[in-house]
Parts: structure tokens; sequence; C-alpha cells
């Protein structure tokens, strides 16, 4: 008698649960595959919501969602949506720590004009660049999301 009341009143936990989460799997648990697989399914309820983010979790494709924008993920604000500009990181990334480093030379310039930089404004952004060259560049297999995002939290 008593494991059934115990049992009872975990159920009637997650059915509460369930409505005071109605609407929000996707601010709860994020972008990614878990997402995408139980879609609306699991608004309503906290078991699929859990499932939802595990699998989100276990497979790690938030990031790369985040990135491409795939996934059900939206990219931030702050990332430049542009396909030339990352095939150019992914070309010339070596180069361009060089003349971040620097403040100054030829990559940089590109980089800053596929960015849209006025000219006027390119001294100081390869000021605000070179300056925060540690944040920007924090390892040495850093990936070129993590650059990109990187740069553009210390160019604001």
């Amino acid at each position: 008698m008593k494991k059934l009341f115990v049992v009872a009143v975990a159920v009637a936990s997650l059915l509460i649960a369930g409505v005071a989460f109605a609407g929000q799997a996707a601010s709860n648990t994020g972008c990614g595959l878990g997402t995408m697989l139980f879609k609306n399914n699991a608004d309503n309820s906290v078991i699929l919501q859990t499932f939802q983010a595990t699998t989100n979790g276990i497979y790690g494709n938030q990031t790369f969602g985040i990135t491409t924008g795939t996934s059900e993920c939206q990219q931030p604000k702050n990332f430049v949506s542009n396909q030339q500009l990352n095939e150019f990181m992914v070309a010339n990334m070596d180069n361009l720590a060089r003349d971040i480093a620097q403040g100054r030379g030829e990559t940089l310039d590109a980089f800053a004009e596929l960015l849209g930089v006025p000219s006027e404004k390119r001294p100081e952004f390869y000021g605000q660049l070179q300056s925060g060259f540690a944040k920007i560049f924090t390892s040495p297999g850093v990936q070129m999301a993590s650059v990109m995002d990187n740069i553009s939290t210390v160019s604001k």
C-alpha cells in the first residue's frame, strides 16, 4: 500500500511538472538531434524533455548546429554568416593569426574587407584584435568557429 502511494505521488508530480513546462521543450533542452527527433511531442512531457536533452547531450551536435545554423539551432546574432569568410578562415587561419599578432598584414586586410569593416575603422579594429590575441587564439589547436566567436567578442 505504501509503495502504491509513493508511485502515485511520483506520477502525479510528473504530470503536474509536465503541465508546468508545456510549450517550453525547445527552450528547456536547446537545439540538436534530440530536439529534431522529439519535436513538439516533448512540450507536455518531462520524460520526453529529459530524453530530448539527453540525446542532444550524448551526440554533442549542438555546437555544430549552432555554428552552422542546422539541427533547429540558430546562429548567435554576432556570428558572421558568410560562406566566403568561412572559406577564407579555413584557408588562411595561420596567416591571419600571424597578422593579428603583428596588428597588420595582407591577410588581416582581406579579413577586415570580408567582414565589412570600414577602412577608417580598421586601425582600431586591428588594435582590438592584436591586444586580444590570447583571447582569440586560445590554444594551438583552436577551431575556426571558436576563433570567429572570439573575434566577435574581442572586437565589440
